[in-house]
């Protein structure tokens, strides 16, 4: 690879690490080719585009997106890497615990998610668990309209009017006395 190639892969990693919210840095190295296929099938079916890439390239554009929290994910580049960028903030964590439970690899060697750095494979399950927007959003309306739901239920239900309300008396029950 001569220098031109070098400094146009540098600038083009540079472009997408800068223009991307989430990317995982994994090991996938000693996966036999047919699981390297199977891993890569994985991620474009899931929309998460898998780049091998050598290490000083990657700290290159790294430093050339002038982003300081990148600089944590330095102590990462060491072995094999192969970047995993998503639009998803936890699909690629997903998918690294899916393709472990039959592989030892993908091992996470860091990840940069919503601004955010993480370093090391026991990060991987707290990755894993991170909601998208729509999922977040989601759980908020659901947590308000439990609430609602209750309140217009009691207001509607016909069944359960309140004594004293207009058209309804309080129940009136005679006791009898019994003689003692």
């Amino acid at each position: 690879m001569n220098k031109e190639n070098k400094t146009q892969i540098i600038a083009d990693l540079a472009d997408k690490l800068a223009a991307s919210k989430n990317f995982y840095l994994a090991d996938t190295s000693e996966l036999p080719s047919v699981k390297t296929s199977a891993l890569r099938r994985k991620c474009f079916d899931q929309s998460i585009k898998l780049i091998v890439v050598k290490n000083t390239l990657l700290q290159k554009a790294l430093e050339r997106t002038n982003d300081e929290e990148f600089k944590a994910l330095y102590v990462a580049l060491k072995g094999s890497t192969s970047i995993m960028f998503s639009d998803s903030a936890a699909a690629p964590a997903k998918l690294i615990k899916e393709f472990r439970l039959t592989n030892k690899k993908p091992v996470l060697k860091g990840a940069y998610v919503e601004q955010s750095v993480y370093i090391g494979d026991d990060q991987l399950d707290s990755l894993a668990a991170i909601k998208s927007k729509n999922e977040l959003i989601g759980d908020i309306l659901a947590a308000l309209q439990s609430p609602m739901r209750n309140v217009l239920g009691a207001l509607t239900n016909e069944d359960r009017k309140m004594p004293g309300a207009e058209g309804t008396a309080p129940d009136e029950t005679k006791t009898e006395e019994t003689p003692s």
